[in-house]
């Protein structure tokens, strides 16, 4: 990692007349990181991306791309910035070539480079053999991907993915993750993402942090923050035991095991990781001849997490609103 980090800010604010978006968010991410940015709708999620991306300016306090100033040098910041908003905004009467080729100009890269940029990127994204095909015959996957592609054409430091897979179907989805994942192996490059998709922070991102009422209320690892919380992974073992058998005073023996009780033949038990833990608990019953007639466990999520954090669930979907306007806008200010 850089001694300059990718994203920095201090003491952010941002107010739009008494509505308070941003209040004093504090927020490092490191180079080469893979970083969301998670919560509920109107935490202040996308005030915070527009700012970094140079659509708004912040009301006090600092922001930094790479080391520059997103209010002085909004110029390098934004050749420094390749962004994939919510709403699919390629071209539909165009080609998916004819669409990067834009975008290649829009950034003054020179023809032959542009060329060989644009070939690079359809071959990374599986779309080669659709390159000359008008997007408006693209699937909601292709278009995604496309998008993808478009953020990287000038080689950004830093890609922003607001909400990058929402509407897409599970198999789209995927795929978008697998190029992703992809793109981190192959790039020097920082990624940025907002979803309301648990498992798609839980599987992608190297760091997470938790933004609520405008405020960064949790930043760690998704193992650390986990590790956070009080609630554990819970086991539930449907049992026969001897009279003279103690199965509770049997598990709770072994360090992993936080809380065990027995209740109508039911032993449920709280551990860290029950995927780890489970052939030691049933080892130790196993010696005091302790049979399991059925086994069930829950492991702890990140939406757990997100639920101790925020005080509500996450929703399944979030509105579809665009990144340009954004979620949280009061109406005189832009929609």
């Amino acid at each position: 990692m850089g001694d300059v980090a990718a994203i920095e800010t201090e003491s952010l604010v941002k107010r739009f007349g008494h509505i308070e978006a941003l209040r004093g968010v504090d927020l490092r991410v490191e180079q080469g990181e893979f970083f969301g940015l998670l919560g509920p709708n109107g935490a202040g999620k996308t005030t915070l991306i527009r700012i970094l991306a140079t659509l708004l300016r912040p009301t006090t306090g600092k922001a930094l791309v790479c080391g520059h100033d997103v209010v002085r040098e909004c110029t390098e910041v934004r050749h420094l910035i390749g962004v994939v908003p919510q709403a699919m905004t390629c071209d539909l009467d165009l080609t998916a070539r004819e669409n990067l080729d834009i975008y290649g100009r829009f950034y003054g890269l020179p023809k032959k480079e542009r060329t060989e940029q644009i070939d690079y990127l359809l071959g990374m994204i599986g779309l080669e053999e659709r390159a000359e095909s008008l997007v408006a015959t693209y699937s909601g996957g292709m278009r995604r991907r496309l998008e993808v592609a478009r953020a990287l054409i000038h080689r950004p430091a830093l890609l922003i993915l607001d909400e990058p897979t929402l509407g897409l179907d599970p198999q789209s989805r995927y795929v978008v993750w697998k190029l992703l994942e992809k793109l981190k192996e192959r790039y020097s490059l920082t990624i940025l993402l907002t979803t309301h998709y648990m498992e798609e922070a839980e599987a992608l991102c190297s760091r997470v942090a938790i933004i609520d009422h405008g405020n960064i209320i949790a930043v760690d690892t998704v193992e650390g923050l986990k590790k956070s919380v009080p609630e554990r992974d819970r086991v539930e073992l449907t049992i026969d035991s001897p009279p003279d058998a103690d199965p509770v005073q049997a598990v709770k023996t072994l360090k992993e095991v936080k809380t065990a009780e027995l209740k109508e033949g039911v032993l449920t038990l709280t551990v860290e990781n029950s995927q780890r833990e489970l052939p030691l608990i049933f080892e130790a019953l196993r010696k005091k001849d302790v049979k399991i007639k059925e086994a069930k466990s829950t492991h702890l999520t990140l939406e757990d997490v997100f639920i101790h954090y925020t005080g509500r669930p996450v929703r399944d979907e979030a509105r579809k609103v665009s990144f340009f306007i954004g979620a949280g806008v009061p109406r005189k200010w832009g929609r």
